[in-house]
């Protein structure tokens, strides 16, 4: 008797692994970029297309002179909305895909670990299709520094040009912690030895830095004609929510007896949601393709510029 998929794979302990794996797996998370709370795994859960969140702006006008002839004047506060769409996604793997890996001492470890791998790669495929909307969106001019049309050194991305990136945020800008860029940037930045690589204290991996902000490189940042895009953000920046709404299989097994072949059906529902921008769109489906994600007309921003911790730099390297 030869081992199946559905020996070695439990659904309700599978499901639990990949998740928390992923994001152990996921640079973007481990550098605090992506942040997942329990409220958005809620909010993840629920059944619907999309979640309101409704915040309040902060307070306004000036303070007033105390005197015994008037009284104050009373001001008041505001709300806006924010909203996040929820995604909805799936993919299966027959069995001669994941054959190689039943001889393992723990099979389902080694399948889990691959599917983990596979749905990390995808978390930063569809956050880099979202900020490439986020930033098409004419609302987000404020956290957008494009330099690309300069001449000379001033297109060029360095210590001086990368300091007016990180300054779309003013006074906010210390909150900015990590950098997302396409290797080409990365290997640029290395050979002017301006990335310094960090051995934590904990003993955990080495991190490589820019200007004092963890790297991480994604051959997905955008690059064309010369132009590259590089993504500053601040810790939490990402909101991640991993869902499990009512009746949702997340995964499960199958075999198809006559032609001899098992498969393995991973599901996801999550939020992904960029802080502070809200989601106008309406997908073709029941959730949104990472096409519809980089659509601008899609996104809308809804908090001051100062608030979302992300800044897009357009910048060349020579």
């Amino acid at each position: 008797m030869t081992t199946k998929i559905a020996d070695v794979i439990v659904p309700e302990v599978f499901n639990p692994y990949v998740v928390q794996r992923t994001m152990e797996l996921s640079a973007l998370v481990q550098s605090g970029i992506i942040e997942n709370t329990a409220e958005f795994d809620r909010l993840a859960s629920q059944a619907a297309k999309t979640v309101n969140m409704p915040f309040w702006n902060d307070l306004t006008g000036e303070d007033e002179v105390l005197t015994d002839q008037n009284a104050l004047t009373p001001g008041k506060i505001t709300s806006g909305q924010d909203e996040a769409v929820i995604l909805r996604r799936g993919r299966a793997w027959g069995a001669n895909d994941l054959a190689a890996n039943l001889a393992g001492d723990d099979p389902m470890r080694a399948i889990g670990d691959l599917v983990a791998a596979f749905w990390a790669r995808r978390l930063q495929s569809t956050l880099l299709s979202t900020l490439a909307g986020v930033f098409a969106s004419a609302s987000m001019a404020g956290n957008l520094h494009d330099i690309s049309g300069q001449t000379g050194d001033a297109a060029v991305i360095s210590a001086s040009t990368f300091v007016d990136a990180v300054q779309k945020l003013g006074d906010a800008k210390e909150a900015l912690s990590g950098i997302l860029m396409h290797s080409a940037t990365e290997a640029k930045l290395a050979k002017d030895n301006l990335i310094q690589t960090v051995r934590p204290a904990d003993g955990s991996p080495e991190v490589r830095t820019y200007m004092g902000k963890r790297v991480i490189v994604d051959d997905g940042c955008p690059a064309a004609d010369g132009v590259y895009t590089t993504y500053i953000f601040g810790p939490g920046a990402i909101a991640l929510g991993n869902g499990n709404p009512v009746g949702f299989v997340a995964t499960e097994t199958a075999r198809d007896s006559l032609a001899g072949e098992d498969y393995l059906i991973n599901r996801k529902t999550l939020i992904l949601h960029p802080r502070g921008v809200r989601w106008v769109g309406t997908a073709a489906g029941v959730s949104p393709t990472n096409a519809e994600l980089a659509t601008g007309t899609n996104w809308n921003r809804v908090y001051e510029n100062k608030a979302i911790r992300i800044v897009a730099f357009k910048h060349k390297l020579a």
